[in-house]
């Protein structure tokens, strides 16, 4: 089938803290527009948790009633050939997918992060990672209390993990699943979705050939939290002070930048703020403790020709390759992320070359006109694959 006119139905549960998750679903939503498709979009926000009792929401997250509703009036009024699924935790709830599949809607959802196989979502415990939970029921979670800090709520995301395990929700209600790169996808198999419904499709970004500027100091942009590997940012700049960084963001962990005078904070810029940084830095940082799924930053990084200094870290050791679009460090050592940024400083002709070598690795792989290829060929296995479901 020809998904080139489809008409999709895009859905995402919002954070309380924007972060990438939400400005890929906006790319998308503007990307398919822009190609002359008729979109709906279904939204909750996490606000309205603030305004919803416990039992509320422990219910809606098992099985939103509402959200079956309003799905099942969509697809009355927008008869949409396709559902995008983005985030549904904790609001819209995994009863999205049950309501499409009694209209024979084919789904598509995006894993941004590993919350099917982790309550956590991340896959890290006490800055360390930990995979005890991947493929099982997720008690050592609820032990742990891993989301929050609260074993109650995360009780509440292992029932749901569980009860949808057990209803086959996972494994036959989503038509294709989109991981980010090989490293998520295998990661996804070894708990258990089906191998044939994961594809691959990186992030992306639209962004033109970079203008030419006197590049220098380093430079880091995101939510500034434990997982992103702040702490060991700041103890690799105490034990290097003359290197510079800008860093752009905001986050729990704020306080720590103040303890370092070669830190500049930028405060959280929007997306022509960050492309104006990273087109002057000499590389972008990405400290990260845990298993990145596809950070839309190395993405804007590679787009602006800028390399990037990397953990050697799950996906990121297979999306930034050493020497050539940039540099690894053993995740959490603090050590070896100086004496790379070290080097780097001293050698900023061979920056330079990665970074050309970045922005070639962008226009090969992560243009919005690729992008939209790729998003297409799976669009269209997913509503050939519900079709013959549909035919028996």
């Amino acid at each position: 089938m020809n998904a080139s006119n489809a008409r999709v139905l895009l859905v995402h549960n919002a954070y309380q803290h924007r972060g990438g998750e939400d400005s890929v679903v906006e790319a998308e939503m503007e990307l398919l527009r822009d190609h002359g498709h008729a979109v709906e979009f279904y939204g909750r926000d996490n606000d309205e948790v603030t305004d919803a009792s416990r039992l509320s929401l422990a219910c809606q997250t098992l099985w939103s009633a509402r959200t079956g509703e309003d799905v099942q009036r969509l697809i009355a009024d927008f008869k949409p050939d396709l559902i995008h699924v983005h985030n549904t935790f904790p609001l819209i709830s995994p009863s999205l997918f049950w309501a499409a599949s009694r209209a024979r809607v084919p789904v598509v959802q995006t894993l941004h992060n590993f919350r099917l196989l982790c309550p956590q979502a991340m896959f890290l415990r006490e800055g360390k990672v930990c995979e005890d939970c991947k493929g099982h029921v997720p008690l050592p979670a609820v032990v742990h209390g891993c989301y929050r800090g609260s074993r109650a709520a995360t009780a509440v995301l292992g029932g749901m993990l569980s009860l949808h395990r057990m209803l086959g929700t996972w494994n036959n209600r989503v038509t294709r699943y989109i991981a980010l790169n090989d490293f998520c996808r295998q990661k996804f198999i070894e708990g258990g979705l089906p191998a044939e419904r994961i594809v691959l499709k990186p992030n992306f970004v639209d962004f033109a050939t970079p203008t030419a500027k006197v590049r220098g100091g380093f430079l880091f942009v995101g939510r500034l939290s434990a997982e992103k590997g702040i702490a060991v940012l700041m103890d690799a700049v105490r034990l290097a002070p003359e290197l510079s960084l800008r860093v752009a963001g905001s986050g729990p962990q704020a306080d720590l930048l103040a303890t370092q005078p070669a830190v500049r904070t930028l405060g959280a810029l929007n997306s022509e703020g960050v492309r104006n940084e990273m087109s002057g830095a000499l590389a972008l940082v990405l400290p990260s403790i845990w298993y990145e799924n596809f950070p839309r930053t190395i993405v804007e990084a590679f787009g602006c020709g800028l390399p990037v200094i990397a953990s050697r870290l799950g996906a990121l050791a297979e999306i930034v390759e050493d020497g050539v679009t940039g540099l690894l460090f053993e995740a959490g050592n603090e050590c070896d992320l100086a004496e790379k940024m070290r080097w780097a400083q001293a050698h900023p002709e061979r920056m330079l070359e990665m970074g050309r070598a970045a922005r070639l690795e962008y226009e090969t792989r992560y243009t919005a006109n690729k992008n939209y290829e790729i998003l297409m060929k799976i669009y269209s296995e997913a509503m050939v694959a519900e079709h013959a479901y549909a035919q028996g």
